[in-house]
């Protein structure tokens, strides 16, 4: 019997485990973390006949090598048992590469970039599913990937899949029908080390793909080298005049009309999501949609109704006249500054967290712009208040926690007259949460509460 061994008892590698399982396979799961609830699932697995090693750290047996390897997101590329695996000839695949071999027969739509992703793809699944298609979204949204493999007979029209740097550099293979690139900002440098491979990781899996749809208000990618891309889509909401390419490939807004390969599609103003970027995202989802075969109603109906997604500039409530916005989703610098950009000013700015490397420069200027005043939460708040006083921005204090942030951020809204306190923190969450979605739910109950 093949041996499978699988690096991390999360959800994607539980449905990992579970397909390889079914195919016959000897599995293990290893995981570096220990809890009573790891334990539970270890437990559970027991019965299906899945071994699970917690407080493990994966290590090669010479004398019994695994046929397959497979890592969850989360795990580095680089490690060491990893390169020695592949240098072993060990078939080392990332979990959404094990999904693709299953469900290759199947059209997919992958969407990838810095920021903006989650947007675009719930958009795309929505417009989908007014369609009538049977079209999951999975990867870093939804299920998991080899959740959708393992459902008896999958009968999907599609699958739209968010796909990360990180399942990007573990997948060989997968190959989209449409692929999607929506932004390209620095970020994960402290495990990518250079925004060089950053990109080359991005464009591989848009170099694989049959159809290609750009965001070209980037201003990375309306620099790239269009020789080599050659089968692309480009989106302006700017115009007709600003695309790249052959107007008759591309989707824009003119004279507030999203205009789709030559064809008029909605009127603009029928979208309620605010912020130019979201209008970007708009404009990518209705390319894909326009691919895809989707009829121009139900790419209407689906965007006259589309609420919006949870974290990502999500309406929370109104207190004495000051919306709470969440914004947890704004994971770094670009994302914070946006989140910033598309709401009304005077805010009161909510940020810190785990900080990540990169560019603060042009979050700090929209900082300088649009807030009357920034509360400092999580590990970045010295490094972030220090950042503040160089840039001799003073109103902002360390109030730590969120729950401090939330209560003092309606007492400082109604001194300084603001009408909007943003949680938008440029930072990861895993110093205070286990999530972004953890702590957007923090936020929100404590919003609630007020």
């Amino acid at each position: 019997m093949a041996t499978a061994d699988i690096i991390g008892l999360g959800r994607s590698g539980i449905a990992a485990a579970r397909c390889l399982k079914r195919d016959g396979f000897f599995v293990r799961i290893s995981d570096r973390s220990y809890s009573p609830l790891l334990e539970a699932t270890q437990q559970e697995l027991h019965l299906e006949g899945i071994i699970v090693q917690l407080n493990h750290t994966f290590t090669l047996d010479p004398d019994n090598l695994p046929s397959l390897i497979v890592v969850s997101p989360g795990v580095p590329w680089d490690l060491p048992i990893l390169i020695e695996a592949r240098e072993k000839g060990i078939d080392t695949i990332g979990e959404i590469e094990l999904a693709w071999r299953y469900l290759k027969s199947i059209p997919w739509v992958g969407i990838t970039g810095t920021n903006g992703k989650t947007t675009t793809t719930s958009l795309i699944a929505a417009i989908f599913k007014t369609a009538g298609l049977n079209a999951p979204a999975c990867g870093n949204i939804g299920y998991a990937a080899c959740e959708l493999a393992l459902v008896d007979q999958p009968n999907y029209d599609w699958i739209i899949a968010e796909i990360s740097s990180y399942q990007i550099e573990s997948s060989r293979e997968l190959a989209p029908q449409i692929g999607l690139w929506t932004t390209f900002t620095p970020d994960h440098l402290s495990r990518h080390k250079t925004l060089e491979n950053y990109y080359n990781i991005k464009a591989s899996l848009l170099k694989r793909s049959r159809h290609q749809v750009f965001n070209g208000d980037d201003p990375v990618l309306r620099n790239i080298d269009l020789t080599q891309w050659k089968n692309t889509y480009w989106t302006s909401v700017k115009g007709k005049d600003a695309l790249l390419g052959d107007p008759a490939k591309g989707v824009y807004i003119q004279d507030n009309w999203v205009v789709a390969f030559g064809e008029l599609i909605l009127p603009v103003n029928i979208f309620k999501m605010v912020g130019e970027h979201n209008r970007q995202n708009l404009l990518m989802a209705v390319a894909v949609a326009r691919l895809a075969g989707v009829e121009k109603s139900a790419i209407v109906s689906a965007m006259a109704t589309f609420p919006g997604v949870p974290h990502r500039l999500e309406y929370i409530c109104t207190v004495e006249g000051i919306d709470f916005i969440n914004d947890s989703k704004a994971t770094n610098y670009d994302a914070a500054e946006v989140g910033l950009a598309s709401v009304e000013a005077p805010v009161i700015l909510i940020a810190g967290g785990e900080a990540k490397e990169g560019d603060d420069t042009a979050w700090l200027n929209k900082i300088q712009e649009k807030a009357a005043s920034v509360l400092l939460i999580g590990e970045a708040a010295t490094t972030f208040a220090k950042r503040l006083t160089e840039i001799n921005f003073c109103a902002y204090e360390i109030v730590e926690t969120m729950d401090q942030a939330v209560t003092r951020s309606l007492a400082v809204a109604k001194e300084k007259g603001a009408l909007v306190v943003l949680l938008s923190p440029a930072c990861a969450s895993f110093d205070q949460y286990s999530s972004f979605e953890h702590r957007g739910d923090d936020f929100k109950q404590l919003c609630l509460q007020l």
